[in-house]
């Protein structure tokens, strides 16, 4: 009977068969590399390398995995990666225990150690560091891709970003960027008095964004709840609440497309500021990413998606009527007419949504969308919205057609997205109520009607400017990736057969 029980043997191919074996082989003899638990190393490769001159000749001891294997017999060089970078190691059989040395010659491309040895410079020049002991920490099974980076299957990839961290070290430059950017970000925001807070991920109603929220389902409750598509109304709650300066940089949840652009779940920060208007959010926007550009990569010239992008600050400033006029022809401000508006567009081949209605508004931001953003290369702020596709913006005073929010473009990229919020609960409610019209003609992508935030205004929410930003799409900014699975480590991927 134990005998049927146990599993068939894999064809696991002949690398991978002989490096089992020499894993069983030391575990035989008391020395499997996965009972050890630590190793204290004291420097890294760049550590070595930035401070050659002062650790020559000292002794150091490094960890990494083993990238590569040259030379033959008594003497051998390899590249050794840290979480820093590369380093070479230098073992010579007559400098080391023999026995260490005929275990070292077994080692795997793969295979992680711990190297006690010195620093030193071989007689080509290369910094290096010349073993004394080199012990096995961690024994790799599996043999690493030898030309990865070039692979055909690009979603390979994203499937085992392991193994491209591993591989390819640009990849892992993106992910350094990225965390940099958000360090940038919060101490940017600390020190104008932001308070970093927390709000829910699970919500009984999906509302802050136009967007198809993910459904799930709370089994103790027995209601269904949806993950978040913003955390905007949790944040203006607390406004009300008297914390005037607050932000969060979190996780969104949005059941829509993917593309180079969009992944299903995402990162942004929202911040809410009393008593300031959209204005104050696109210095602040301004701020943050050309300070980013500049800390990071030392420069405010960046190139993405084949453009080269000048994030020098004093960005360009364009009301949504002059950029229809300026770069679709279309004078919005000589229409008043919705009529006349719809017809004008239509008469450049622009066609508004099916469940939309046939408003001046509406013309005006189709227009944009379908004619002007594409042009927007250099970083632009679109201001002055419409009220139709603008639900939680309060209105223009010049013109209640309009509302004093903005979007931000970099390379026809909206990068971040801000409102002088809506203050008034009465006006709320309406378009909130006409929000719920549209869903009920087949749009599911627009805002739900929530009770409690209206009562959370009618308490009073001061004067206020609110801005989201999308972190993955301001790391591809500064990466200059042109897929947003670049910049995140995980990316949502079809499940294989």
């Amino acid at each position: 009977m134990a005998e049927q029980m146990k599993k068939p043997e894999l064809d696991l191919g002949e690398q991978t068969r002989v490096r089992r074996e020499k894993l069983a082989e030391l575990q035989s003899a008391g020395e499997d590399p996965f009972q050890l638990t630590r190793f204290d190393w004291d420097a890294t490769s760049r550590q070595i390398k930035e401070n050659f001159d002062a650790m020559e000749g000292k002794p150091v001891k490094v960890a990494g995995r083993l990238m590569s294997k040259r030379g033959m017999g008594k003497v051998s060089f390899c590249d050794l990666q840290d979480k820093d970078g590369r380093i070479q190691l230098y073992a010579r059989q007559d400098e080391m225990d023999e026995a260490v040395y005929k275990k070292f010659k077994k080692f795997d491309i793969g295979d992680i150690v711990g190297v006690d040895g010195e620093v030193f410079r071989t007689q080509r020049g290369e910094m290096s560091v010349r073993a004394k002991n080199i012990t096995l920490l961690s024994k790799s099974l599996l043999p690493l891709p030898e030309k990865f980076h070039g692979l055909q299957d690009k979603e390979l990839r994203y499937r085992q970003r392991y193994v491209d961290l591993m591989v390819n070290p640009d990849v892992k430059n993106n992910f350094l960027i990225r965390s940099k950017f958000l360090q940038f970000m919060r101490r940017y925001l600390d020190d104008m008095g932001y308070i970093e807070v927390e709000t829910p991920v699970l919500n009984t109603l999906a509302g802050g964004a136009a967007a198809r929220p993910f459904v799930t389902h709370h089994n103790t409750l027995d209601i269904d709840m949806y993950m978040r598509i913003a955390t905007e109304l949790p944040l203006k709650r607390l406004i009300v609440g008297g914390m005037d300066r607050v932000y969060e940089i979190g996780r969104i949840f949005r059941n829509e497309g993917m593309d180079p652009k969009h992944n299903p779940e995402f990162t942004t920060v929202e911040l809410y500021q009393a008593y300031t208007d959209f204005h104050g959010m696109m210095d602040i926007a301004e701020g943050i990413i050309s300070g980013a550009a500049e800390k990071i990569r030392g420069s405010y010239e960046v190139e993405w998606l084949g453009q080269q992008i000048d994030l020098t600050p004093g960005w360009r400033r364009l009301t949504m009527v002059d950029a229809v006029k300026e770069y679709a022809g279309v004078d919005f401000s000589a229409i008043s007419d919705d009529a006349e508006a719809v017809a004008a567009v239509k008469a450049i081949g622009v066609e508004l949504a099916e469940t939309a209605d046939k408003t001046w508004g509406n013309a005006l931001y189709a227009c944009f969308d379908q004619r002007v953003e594409e042009k927007l290369i250099q970083p632009t702020f679109i201001t002055m919205y419409p009220v139709e596709v603008s639900p939680l913006t309060k209105r223009s005073p010049a013109d209640p057609r309009l509302t004093e929010r903005f979007e931000l473009f970099v390379c026809h990229s909206e990068l971040a997205n801000a409102y002088s919020e809506l203050n008034d609960p009465i006006d709320q409610r309406r378009r909130f109520e006409k929000q719920a019209e549209l869903r009920d003609r087949g749009d599911d992508e627009t805002e739900m009607l929530d009770e409690d935030f209206l009562t959370a205004l009618e308490y009073g929410m001061p004067p206020t400017g609110g801005m989201g930003m999308g972190i993955d799409r301001c790391v591809m900014l500064l990466t200059g990736a042109d897929t947003i699975r670049d910049v995140i480590l995980f990316p949502t991927m079809k499940p294989l057969e």
